[in-house]
């Protein structure tokens, strides 16, 4: 049986149902509130979270590319048979001629 069924079937308690609705509706209010505030302090942090991860991110997208960028020419400087034959393949294969 509900709560408020017995109340309401006898005349004595709804003036303390009342009662006891008003303090719950502020109540509820106050708590509605705090959740509300909660839940606005927990956007604000996690907004900060995800700016301070993009700009990890960038970060280290640039150490990637600087870092291969340096492989890259290290290689080059050292004479790696790898890196020039895939230079010279890419350009030969523009420049193939065929003989009569």
């Amino acid at each position: 049986m509900a709560k408020g069924s017995a109340a309401g079937k006898s005349g004595r308690g709804k003036r303390s149902l009342k009662a006891h609705t008003d303090g719950d509706a502020s109540a509820s209010l106050e708590g509605m509130k705090w959740r509300v505030d909660r839940l606005e302090r927990q956007i604000r942090r996690l907004s900060e979270l995800v700016r301070e991860h993009a700009a990890d991110a960038d970060r280290l997208v640039q150490i990637v590319a600087e870092n291969r960028e340096l492989l890259r020419q290290e290689l080059m400087a050292k004479g790696s048979p790898t890196a020039r034959n895939k230079k010279s393949d890419r350009d030969m294969n523009g420049k193939l001629d065929v003989l009569p």
